[in-house]
């Protein structure tokens, strides 16, 4: 079973920025499609932004299209996520895991493996 560790996460004004980062310990795990999913409280998880193995495909969910950008080493097997203009609707815990894009929508892989997740937090 990989193992995922999510980090960078914190409590920022709005409009400030954050990087997320994700390192996986499997290095086939999710190799073709990675993704950051989020889940804020009494909402149902989200997949928010998707990127295949070689990088050159992001898919982001439009809320935020323009603010946050994807990238990852598969040599270091990890993840970023660089988010920019953060709005208090932003504010959830997140976390990476190996994803499908349907019909542009971002889901997680089945088996799902999850980590702990980085919270973000941005005041309202």
């Amino acid at each position: 079973q990989p193992q995922l560790v999510e980090s960078g996460g914190g409590s920022v004004q709005a409009g400030g920025s954050l990087r997320l980062s994700c390192a996986a310990s499997r290095y086939s795990y999710g190799l073709y499609c990675m993704a950051w999913f989020r889940r804020a409280p009494g909402k149902e998880r989200e997949g928010v932004a998707a990127i295949y193995i070689d990088g050159s495909r992001t898919v982001y969910d439009d809320s935020v299209k323009g603010r946050f950008s994807l990238s990852r080493d598969n040599a270091k097997n990890t993840l970023y996520q660089q988010m920019n203009d953060l709005k208090p609707e932003d504010a959830a815990m997140y976390y990476c895991a190996a994803c499908v894009v349907v019909g542009g929508v971002i889901l997680p892989k089945t088996p799902s493996y999850w980590g702990q997740g980085t919270q973000v937090i941005v005041p309202s």
